[in-house]
């Protein structure tokens, strides 16, 4: 990195933290906690962590800054990622891309936040902007998309064989409307931003086709793993490019977000071009005149329209496709309502016969009867109690609500889904690990049951792993899992795997980072063997 690189770096750095200790102070004001100046991201999320005990809890703070739980939980996950990259922060230290990229992150978070509560008016701007930097970000974001489908579509030269891969990855009906939707013979064209970028990060695609071409060790550190790295920086350019489809203008803050993104992206598959390693030249892709670009999002927006949107997030793996579509919540309620029913026959006809029976029996019998009638009735409502308990509360049956709940620690809510029998996920709990949230997660080892994801334990030993190389412990509570969830045998042989990978690396580059890494996966695999 040159002196004039990093010099800017840092230019555009402090002119984040300016931004984010501006609002904070606004922000904090309307919760009611007042300070006379804004100072670093750590301060910020303790005086968040006060307003919420004060306020009685993150729902109250949510309502006060007009958000959702979803919102909310990524506003305060946002927050924490910065504090971990930037603890404190002297004015002329020096600066990482990664921690700018974590700053730009959050401003553009505080500019949702502003414009979901109208009361704040702190200002976001991070330079000034032009008509020449829109159309910058407007280029870089099809020159992502084009490169995306063009690795795609190198690793699946045959459209037939690609057709039967993604027919297996996802399913006919979804392949079916994407070549109804797309040019013909293309089943890409018909595809979505996320839906493609999926097809990118998916963990065994990723390591089959297109890990090497993004192997570049400078490139994609943001997190530990580049495959998560991208997937995190693809979903945020998802909502660049929804915003971008509705003609909706870029802030100064998402164009220099986009910039750096754009950047650590192809810079390791243009190197891998000019080394003869791929046929995909990202920067041939930027070199398009003003009419190729109006037609891109012309039909871009066209696209749009026909979808509904880009509403998915870029997800970790593709969900393989069930062999029986899941149940909508309107489909749940009519049957557990059609099974009420039934339920409800089946009593109307025991009681005509109890009741004829205790005609023509003597009567000590009675009470027997009216103890063996009394109990069902309890236990059939018991089962709708709590989703009824929920509604009363405001919180529809829903998935975000419950993870919402379980990543502020609310007990109460996340034993009523529970109760009402919604199944989790282990990655679900990830941020509750984080927060050190251990009463929720107890709570959710007592319903070790409803747990539904089908291999968990890569996911979470891997998000583990990279939640202790940024400082965080092994704590009992995740021991506790590791030995509920990932104690079967080839996990355990798996693991074994990693740890004798990283007590090699440690030998043959024997640093501070691979000693430290093979003590990570050491200790995991002590925990679950």
């Amino acid at each position: 990195m040159t002196l004039s690189t990093s010099h800017h770096i840092r230019e555009q750095f402090e002119h984040c933290l300016a931004v984010i200790r501006q609002a904070s102070v606004e922000i904090l004001l309307l919760l009611n906690v007042h300070v006379s100046e804004g100072k670093d991201p750590r301060w910020f999320l303790e005086q968040l962590d006060n307003a919420r005990l004060s306020l009685g809890g993150w729902a109250a703070v949510a309502k006060q800054l007009h958000l959702n739980d979803a919102e909310m939980s990524e506003f305060t996950l946002q927050l924490r990622l910065l504090q971990q990259r930037v603890p404190q922060y002297e004015s002329g230290q020096d600066v990482s891309e990664n921690q700018l990229i974590a700053a730009m992150r959050f401003v553009t978070t505080l500019e949702h936040l502003r414009m979901q509560q109208p009361l704040l008016t702190y200002d976001s701007e991070l330079a000034s902007g032009s008509e020449l930097q829109q159309q910058q970000a407007h280029k870089q974001v099809r020159a992502i998309e084009l490169m995306i489908k063009g690795l795609i579509q190198q690793a699946w030269p045959d459209q037939v064989r690609l057709n039967n891969h993604l027919k297996t990855l996802f399913n006919a009906d979804r392949v079916r409307r994407w070549l109804k939707h797309g040019e013909i013979n293309d089943v890409l064209s018909g595809m979505m931003f996320s839906e493609l970028a999926q097809l990118l990060v998916d963990k065994k695609e990723f390591s089959r086709y297109y890990a090497s071409l993004f192997s570049d060790s400078a490139m994609l550190t943001l997190l530990i793993e580049p495959r998560k790295t991208l997937q995190t920086f693809l979903d945020d350019i998802r909502q660049i490019r929804n915003a971008i489809a509705v003609q909706q203008t870029l802030s100064s803050a998402q164009i220099l977000l986009l910039d750096n993104y754009y950047s650590q992206i192809t810079r390791p598959v243009q190197r891998a071009f000019e080394e003869g390693r791929t046929r995909i030249n990202p920067a041939g892709l930027m070199a398009v005149d003003a009419s190729e670009l109006h037609n891109f999002w012309e039909k871009a927006q066209k696209m749009d329209r026909v979808t509904g949107g880009d509403l998915f997030e870029v997800r970790d793996t593709i969900e393989k496709p069930a062999q029986r579509a899941p149940r909508t919540p309107e489909q749940r309620e009519q049957l557990i309502s059609g099974m009420l029913w039934g339920a409800v026959g089946v009593m109307v006809i025991a009681i005509v016969a109890g009741g004829f029976w205790l005609v023509t029996s003597p009567k000590p019998q009675q009470a027997a009867v009216a103890a063996t009638e009394t109990p069902p009735p309890q236990e059939m409502r018991e089962a709708p109690s709590s989703r009824e308990t929920l509604t009363r509360m405001g919180v529809s049956w829903d998935e975000n609500n419950f993870r919402s709940a379980i990543n502020r620690n609310d007990t109460r809510v996340a034993q009523l889904f529970l109760q009402g029998g919604m199944d989790w996920k282990l990655s679900w709990t990830e941020e509750a690990m984080s927060a050190d949230h251990d009463d929720v997660l107890e709570l959710m080892l007592r319903y070790r049951q409803n747990m539904v994801e089908e291999k968990p334990c890569r996911r979470f030993i891997n998000t583990l792993s990279h939640a202790m190389s940024n400082g965080e412990s092994l704590t009992s509570m995740r021991k506790q899992y590791l030995q509920a969830f990932c104690t079967v045998p080839a996990v355990v042989k798996r693991q074994q795997h990693d740890v004798d990978m990283a007590t090699r690396r440690a030998k043959s580059q024997p640093d501070a980072a691979t000693k430290k890494w093979q003590s990570i996966q050491t200790a995991i695999y002590d925990v679950i063997r």
